[in-house]
């Protein structure tokens, strides 16, 4: 610890230093290893969605699969804007990163968990319309309806985050710039500055507020109208079937939004803790692991899909 603070008190106001999850030499390596398996298992996972998706278009053409072409595309880049840095801070610990790729690395990061959480709403509410309104369903989820919704997903994202990182990145960091931290985070570099932050906390509680807890009231909402249709089902095993279904989905969601939410809308001058950093790992590492196992490799017509596609002639 003497020495990344020595390292941090001898950098200029333009760099940052993130100590990582751990600083013990042991403990990195295998977390190292761990790290990299889960990445690559991401990757491997949410390319073999994108793929299914696109090729068999035929197949899968349903709105669902468009929104998880979506959330396999976002999820990709999500882990990817994370988890370089947290492998670079376990192999060389502590980490030197400068204040642009800092705020490069910030800019990604919001606008991609913020699309994420619309991006599940939007999700949750057409699985809302499929079993609450299915003779309306063509309608209410045609095509434009649902570029639509995937849009301004990623467009809400871009704007929200331009806003926040602006905010921030125009904030003075005075040193020693040691952010306790795995990756450059709103919350710890909030903490870092020495200039008034009012304003930038203020938009950060705002814009949390709005897109985690209305995303996530959009979701729950949802789900509370699908669930009540499923108790009126008179077959015991449709209703069974479809009600897990979307409890795993619920059980991903609720996982990644509570999360969030601890994180994101609560007093800036919070310190952050390695309470804080295994919480991120939850938002960072696991639920994008966890997305396409739950969304796409449960779904019995993906698996379909994914066994047509493995015994065709042209696999062999």
């Amino acid at each position: 610890m003497e020495s990344s603070l020595e390292l941090a008190n001898s950098s200029t106001n333009h760099d940052f230093i993130l100590l990582g999850l751990s600083a013990k030499k042991g403990v990195r390596d295998a977390l190292f290893a761990i790290f990299m398996t889960l990445y690559l298992l991401t990757l491997l996972e949410n390319a073999l969605g994108i793929c299914l998706i696109c090729s068999q278009r035929e197949l899968l053409h349903k709105p669902m699969y468009f929104f998880l072409g979506n959330l396999s595309c976002l999820e990709m880049g999500y882990v990817s804007v994370t988890m370089p840095s947290l492998l670079v801070g376990l192999r060389t610990s502590p980490c030197r990163v400068s204040f642009t790729a800092c705020i490069a690395q910030l800019f990604l990061f919001i606008s991609l968990i913020a699309t994420k959480s619309t991006l599940l709403a939007s999700m949750a509410y057409d699985r809302y319309v499929a079993i609450c309104c299915p003779l309306h369903y063509p309608l209410l989820m045609r095509p434009q309806v649902c570029q639509g919704l995937a849009l301004s997903s990623w467009l809400g994202g871009l704007l929200i985050s331009m806003v926040k990182t602006t905010c921030i990145a125009s904030l003075s960091y005075c040193g020693p710039n040691v952010l306790n931290h795995f990756f450059c985070d709103v919350s710890p570099l909030l903490n870092l500055s020495c200039t008034h932050v009012t304003l930038a906390e203020l938009v950060d509680f705002i814009s949390a507020i709005v897109i985690f807890c209305g995303s996530l009231l959009v979701a729950l909402a949802s789900y509370v109208a699908i669930a009540k249709v499923l108790l009126r089902m008179p077959s015991a095993a449709a209703s069974h079937k479809a009600f897990s279904t979307c409890a795993s989905h619920l059980v991903v969601m609720g996982l990644f939004f509570s999360v969030v939410l601890v994180m994101y809308s609560r007093p800036r001058r919070i310190k952050s803790t390695d309470l804080d950093k295994g919480l991120s790992v939850i938002y960072t590492v696991a639920t994008p692991m966890c997305s396409p196992i739950v969304y796409c490799l449960r779904n019995r017509e993906v698996r379909a899909v994914l066994r047509k596609t493995l015994h065709s002639p042209s696999a062999s």
